[in-house]
Parts: structure tokens; C-alpha cells; sequence
């Protein structure tokens, strides 16, 4: 049974919209993207519209094949679509070659084109809330093997990070993943996670584990560095039980938020030729509609 599309359009005039995108994914739900791409188009008074629309796997070919026909300019897509994405793609950028997997999607004349912006917007949202986590030593724990875990990798690996060590539930896809990035990336057994991360100087979830209407990620803090990094990139709940405990151990933590806002920014300036900004008024706006 197909989840119903939220064709609730966030527009920038109340005219009938010049262009059109939508993010895509199953379930989709959950997203907060059409409050932000509403909140730049309202901002900056473009006329335009931005919606969700649930996507099952077996429909994926024929949505993005046949994105201008559907009506949009382009389109965000999300778990668990991301790979699969990729791969219908006749256009692909630096990032999304490197990574294997695109979440912004876009039309030059009648070829699909597709971009990864999860590594850069990770990267800025991480820089930004725990300065200085690259002055030390150490390598970094990646929790999942999915398209996010592809371009935070990435984003790590761009950093100059030695040694990335990944742990998956399912480890021959961890497997695939490594080979994908090659020697940088030691896999490791799920049932390791904690203890195979004490020496972690940055620990990333980036499985959906502790998602709202998720089971929860279990993970054992002792004996982690006092200097660790706890990432979720979970942003519902905005702080989940992870980061709570991290913050309760004295560690400093990083919600999925800020992922989810800068990763946003090229996306729309492809489809609608604005380069919009990342503000506390924004970041108040989907916290909010988190917390109701």
C-alpha cells in the first residue's frame, strides 16, 4: 500500500508556481524539507513551490525518468533511494561519483543530473558545532553503511582523516563500502561498536536507530576518549538518546539538524537561482516544528 503523498505546496506566491521541486522517499513523512525550501522561497519572495511526495522503490525508474513530466525542476531524495538514484542518473558530479550515492537532483535540457551534498553539509554543520574535533588524533567510527554513511566518509576521507572504522549490521555491505573507498576504511563487526571505538576521536550514527518510531541504537560510552565527538545524524528526536547520553558522559555532541539545513542550500540554488542562507531564524523554524 502506497504512503500518501503531502502535496501540501510551500510556495513563494500565491500564484501558480514558476518552478517546482519536491523531495522523495519512502516514507518521506518524517522530512522537514518542504519548511525549509518554504522558509528560503517566502524569505527571498520567489515564486515557487517545494512538497514531499512518498516514492516507492519499484516507482523510483519511472518518477525521476520522467521528472518534468511529474511537473517539477528537480527533486531531494532520501532513504532509502539514494543509491539506487545514483544509478539512473545520466549526469553526475564530483561528489556524487566519489560517494556512489546523490540526494540532489536536477534537469540541463532533457539529461538527469545528480549531486551529493550530505558530505559538505556534515562536514560545515560539524566544523561549526565542535570546532578543532580535527586537532587531534585518532580515527573516526561511522555507525551504518547506507548513501549518508557513503558521503561522510567521504567528507572524512576529504579531511585527511587516517583511518575511518566502519560498523554495520549487515557487514558484507560494510564490505562493499569499504572496497568502494579502499584502505582508509576498516571494517569491523557490529557487535564491536563500542568497544572498538574508545580510541575514536569522532563517533557518527548515521544509521536510522533511535529515529523517532525506531528501535533505539544501543551503545556503550565507557571508556571513550573525554575529547570524543558524539554525531547522530538523526534530527527527530533533536536530541536522541545517544547524544543524551554522550552529554551526560561530558562529551561534546552533534544533532542531525545542522546536516539536514546545509546540505539543503545547493539544492535549491540549482532549481531556483538563489543561493539562500542558513540562519537561527531557520534553524528556530524546524526545531520547533520538531518539539510541537
Amino acid at each position: 500500500m502506497s504512503e500518501p503523498d503531502d502535496n501540501q505546496d510551500v510556495s513563494g506566491d500565491s500564484a501558480s508556481a514558476a518552478k517546482r521541486a519536491c523531495v522523495i522517499g519512502w516514507p518521506i513523512k518524517h522530512s522537514r524539507s518542504p519548511l525549509i525550501h518554504g522558509h528560503w522561497l517566502k524569505t527571498y519572495g520567489i515564486e515557487g513551490s517545494y512538497i514531499k511526495k512518498a516514492i516507492e522503490p519499484a516507482q523510483l525508474k519511472d518518477f525521476l525518468g520522467n521528472l518534468r513530466a511529474h511537473g517539477f525542476t528537480g527533486c531531494n531524495v532520501t532513504v532509502p533511494h539514494k543509491e539506487a538514484a545514483f544509478a539512473l542518473a545520466d549526469e553526475h558530479d564530483a561528489n556524487a561519483r566519489a560517494i556512489g550515492a546523490a540526494n540532489t537532483f536536477w534537469l540541463e535540457g532533457d539529461r538527469l543530473c545528480a549531486g551529493n551534498t550530505d558530505g559538505a553539509g556534515f562536514m560545515a554543520h560539524l566544523a561549526q558545532s565542535a570546532p578543532g574535533w580535527d586537532t587531534r588524533d585518532g580515527p573516526v567510527s561511522i555507525l551504518g553503511a547506507g548513501g549518508a554513511a557513503r558521503a561522510i566518509i567521504h567528507g572524512f576521507l576529504e579531511a585527511d582523516v587516517s583511518e575511518i572504522r566502519l560498523f554495520n549490521r549487515t557487514r558484507a555491505r560494510a564490505e562493499e563500502l569499504a572496497a568502494h573507498f579502499g584502505s582508509g576504511v576498516r571494517v569491523m563487526d557490529w557487535e564491536q561498536r563500542g568497544a572498538g571505538s574508545r580510541q575514536a576521536i569522532t563517533l557518527v550514527n548515521t544509521t536510522t536507530l533511535g529515529m523517532s518510531g525506531s528501535a533505539p541504537l544501543e551503545l556503550d560510552l565507557t571508556g571513550f576518549r573525554d575529547d570524543c565527538v558524539i554525531a547522530d545524524i538523526v534530527y527527530a528526536p533533536l536530541e536522541t538518546k545517544l547524544l543524551a547520553r554522550a552529554r551526560a558522559r561530558g562529551l561534546r555532541t552533534v544533532d542531525g539538524l545542522g546536516m539536514l539545513l546545509h546540505q539543503a542550500v545547493p539544492g535549491f540554488e540549482k532549481w531556483f537561482g538563489y543561493r539562500p542562507q542558513v540562519t537561527t531564524e531557520l534553524r528556530d523554524l524546524i526545531v520547533a516544528d520538531i518539539l510541537k
